[in-house]
C-alpha cells in the first residue's frame, strides 16, 4: 500500500478537456454545466471513473464543485484546499473561487441571462438541486436536467473501468449484530414512516445493513450499489455481479435477492401505489423523479441506517478501542522516529507521512489508511487539511512545528489521530498556543451533557480558552467516525454550524481543536472519543453523558505549558498519559518502550 499523493500538477487539464466538454454541451443545446465533485452515490471519496471534476480539471480534493460556460469556468474548493486547488488547476482557465462563502450559487446568479445549464441528475441531491435551481432563476437562466452527462460523452476514451472489488463479509465478531437482525429493525423502521419500502443509495448503509464490505472506494471500505428494503425486512441487493464472491450469496441468506445494477430502474418503475422512503439529503434526484413518474408516493426522511450506523453497539466499540490501542502503538513509534532520527535528518513532508504508514502497516492488520495523511511542517501546518503535493512540499525546519493527522482502517475499528510536535526547541509562543489548544481539547473531553445536547451546543466549550485570548479556529470541533467505514460519518457533528442532531450513546466523535498562523506553523490535537450511557453524577439530579477516550498516543510534553493549566487540567494530562502508557506500552519494547515511559511521565 502506498500513499495516493497526487502528482497531478499539469496545467493543462483545462486545455485539453474544456473544448471536449463545450463540443458536447453544444450538441445538447446547453450554454452550461454543471460539475459536482459528488459521484451517483454521493460519495466524499471517489473511484477514478467517478471523478469527473479531477478529469475535468485536475483538482483531486474530497470537496469541491466545477461550473463550465461557453466562455468561462470556475472550480471551487474549500479552505482545506487553498493550496492544493492552486497547484493543480490552471488559472488560465479556470476561475478558483470559494466553495463556502458564495459558492456556485452565487456563481449561478451571475449566469448569462436566458442560458441553459444542464445538470446530471444522477448527481445531485434534490435539496441541493433545489438550492441551485433558485440561483440560476434570479439571473434569468434555467437548469435543464440531461439524460447522458456532456463530460461523460467528452471522457468516453479514456474514462477508466467502474470499479469491480469483491464485496465480502463482514463478520459478526466485528458487526455486533446479524444482518438479519438489522434487516428487521430497518424494515420497522420503515414501517413506522407509513412506508412499505426504502431505497438506499449511500454505500455505508449497504455496508452496515448487509454487514459486507467492499473496495470500490479509496480509503473507505465501500461497495457501490443499491438496494431496496421492505417493511417485513426482506430486501433486493444490486451490485454489480463482477463483485459478488462465491460467499456472498449464503452470508446474506435468503430474504435478500441479488441483482445487477441494470435491473434497478424496472424495479422503481414497478413501485407504482407504493409509498417509498428515500433521504432527500443521501440520494440523488434521479430516483425521486424515477419513483414520482413511476407513479409511487415518496415519502421524504432520512436514510433509515444512518442512525443506528452511527450508534455504535458494545462489540463495535470494543472493536474500536483495540483498534485504536494497536494504532497507538504504530504511532508511538512514529512519534519516537520524529523525536529522534527525523530531528537529526529533517525529512520531507512526504517521507514523515511515508514513515507513518509504514509503522501502521507493520501491525499487519491494516486494510488501508482511513484517509490520506496531512502532514504539514511550518508554514504547511498552518493550513487545515493540507496534504503534500509537489509544489508545495517542505523539509522539516528546526524551530517550527510539525503537524501530522492520519488514520487507518482495520477490520474491528477506524483511527483518526492529530498530533503536533515541536522541532527543536519550542518557541514560548508556541508552547502557549499549543497549550491554549490543549485546554480546550480536555474541556471536550471531560464535558458532562444531558440527553438531547448537541454538537453544536458543546462546539464552544473547547473554543472558550482561546476565545477568551482573542484567537478562534475556522473549522468544526468533531466529526463522526464509522467503524470499518467512512472517516467522516454523519449526522453528529461538533461544529459552530447548527447541527440538530443529539449526541446518542455509542457515537464516535473526533475532538480536534486547532490553531493556524498563517504563513508560520499550525497546531491541532485530535483523539476519537465515544458517547457513554448517561450516568447519575453523585449530588446531581440529572443522567449525564459523557465521553470515553479511544485514541491514546502521546502528547509533545516539551509544548505543554503547566503553569497555563489548572489543577484538573494536569491531572487529566497525567492521567492520560499514565493509560496510555498501560495500554500502549505493552505492544512496543526497548528504546520506543523507554521513549514512552519519559513521554508519559507526568507534567
Amino acid at each position: 500500500m502506498r500513499q495516493s499523493f497526487d502528482e497531478t500538477t499539469d496545467p493543462s487539464f483545462g486545455a485539453r478537456h474544456l473544448p471536449r466538454v463545450r463540443a458536447r454541451m453544444a450538441e445538447q443545446g446547453l450554454d452550461g454545466l454543471l460539475v459536482p465533485h459528488e459521484d451517483e452515490h454521493q460519495n466524499e471519496y471517489l473511484p477514478a471513473a467517478n471523478d469527473r471534476l479531477a478529469w475535468l480539471s485536475g483538482f483531486t480534493g474530497s470537496a469541491g464543485a466545477g461550473v463550465v460556460l461557453a466562455d468561462r469556468a470556475a472550480v471551487f474548493a474549500d479552505g482545506r484546499y487553498t493550496v492544493q486547488v492552486r497547484a493543480q488547476v490552471d488559472p488560465d482557465q479556470f476561475e478558483i473561487l470559494d466553495l463556502v462563502e458564495g459558492g456556485v450559487p452565487a456563481y449561478l446568479e451571475a449566469a448569462p441571462k436566458g442560458a441553459v445549464i444542464g445538470y446530471d441528475p444522477r448527481l445531485h441531491s434534490p435539496d441541493a438541486l433545489a438550492t441551485l435551481r433558485r440561483a440560476a432563476e434570479k439571473a434569468g437562466a434555467t437548469l435543464r436536467p440531461v439524460e447522458v452527462n456532456p463530460l461523460d460523452l467528452a471522457w468516453a476514451d479514456e474514462r477508466p473501468d467502474q470499479p469491480s472489488a469483491p464485496v465480502v463479509p463482514h463478520e459478526d465478531r466485528y458487526a455486533g449484530e446479524s444482518s438479519a437482525s438489522k434487516r428487521t429493525r430497518i424494515g420497522q423502521a420503515v414501517a413506522d414512516k407509513g412506508a412499505d419500502a426504502a431505497v438506499l443509495t449511500a454505500p455505508a448503509s449497504l455496508a452496515w445493513l448487509f454487514n459486507i464490505r467492499g473496495g470500490d472506494v479509496i480509503r473507505t471500505p465501500l461497495p457501490l450499489g443499491q438496494a431496496v428494503v421492505n417493511a417485513d425486512g426482506s430486501a433486493r441487493l444490486f451490485l454489480d455481479p463482477r463483485k459478488v464472491t462465491n460467499e456472498l450469496p449464503a452470508w446474506l441468506g435468503d430474504a435478500v435477492r441479488l441483482e445487477a445494477p441494470e435491473a434497478l430502474p424496472g424495479v422503481l418503475d414497478g413501485m407504482k401505489g407504493r409509498k417509498v422512503l428515500i433521504d432527500p439529503g443521501q440520494s440523488s434526484a434521479w430516483y425521486f423523479d424515477r419513483l414520482e413518474q413511476a407513479g409511487a408516493t415518496v415519502v421524504r426522511g432520512m436514510d433509515p441506517c444512518t442512525l443506528p450506523r452511527a450508534a455504535k453497539n458494545p462489540v463495535e466499540i470494543e472493536g474500536t478501542r483495540q483498534a485504536h490501542i494497536r494504532d497507538g502503538a504504530a504511532l508511538t513509534r512514529f512519534l519516537h522516529w520524529v523525536d529522534t532520527v527525523a530531528q537529526e535528518t529533517l525529512p520531507t513532508e512526504r517521507e514523515v507521512a511515508e514513515a507513518l504508514e509504514r509503522f501502521r502497516e507493520e501491525t499487519g492488520a491494516l486494510k488501508d489508511l482511513s484517509f490520506d495523511t496531512i502532514a504539514g511542517s511550518g508554514p504547511n501546518g498552518a493550513l487545515p487539511h493540507y496534504k503534500p503535493v509537489s509544489r508545495t512540499i517542505r523539509r522539516m525546519e528546526k524551530g517550527s512545528l510539525l503537524l501530522v493527522d492520519g488514520g487507518g482502517q482495520y477490520l474491528d475499528g477506524t483511527t483518526d489521530v492529530t498530533r503536533t510536535m515541536a522541532v527543536g526547541e519550542p518557541t514560548a509562543d508556541q508552547r502557549r498556543m499549543f497549550t491554549l489548544v490543549l485546554k480546550g481539547h480536555i474541556a471536550m473531553a471531560v464535558v458532562r451533557f444531558p440527553a438531547g445536547t448537541t454538537g453544536h451546543q458543546l462546539d464552544a466549550l473547547a473554543r472558550l480558552p482561546m476565545w477568551m485570548q482573542g484567537f478562534d479556529y475556522d473549522h468544526g470541533t468533531g466529526h463522526g467516525v464509522g467503524s470499518y467505514l467512512g472517516v467522516h460519518e454523519g449526522p453528529q457533528r461538533i461544529a459552530k454550524a447548527v447541527n440538530t442532531q443529539p449526541l446518542l450513546t455509542g457515537m464516535i466523535l473526533s475532538n480536534e481543536p486547532g490553531y493556524y498562523r498563517e504563513g508560520h506553523w499550525g497546531i491541532r490535537i485530535e483523539t476519537l472519543q465515544v458517547v457513554t450511557p448517561p450516568e447519575p453524577i453523585p449530588g446531581g439530579e440529572r443522567p449525564m453523558h459523557g465521553f470515553e477516550q479511544l485514541t491514546f498516543a502521546p502528547l509533545d510534553r516539551r509544548l505543554i505549558d503547566p503553569a497555563l493549566l489548572t489543577p484538573d487540567e494536569r491531572a487529566y494530562v497525567d492521567a492520560y498519559h499514565a493509560e496510555t502508557l498501560a495500554k500502549v506500552g505493552p505492544l512496543l519494547d526497548g528504546e520506543v518502550l523507554d521513549w514512552l515511559k519519559v513521554a508519559c511521565a507526568p507534567l
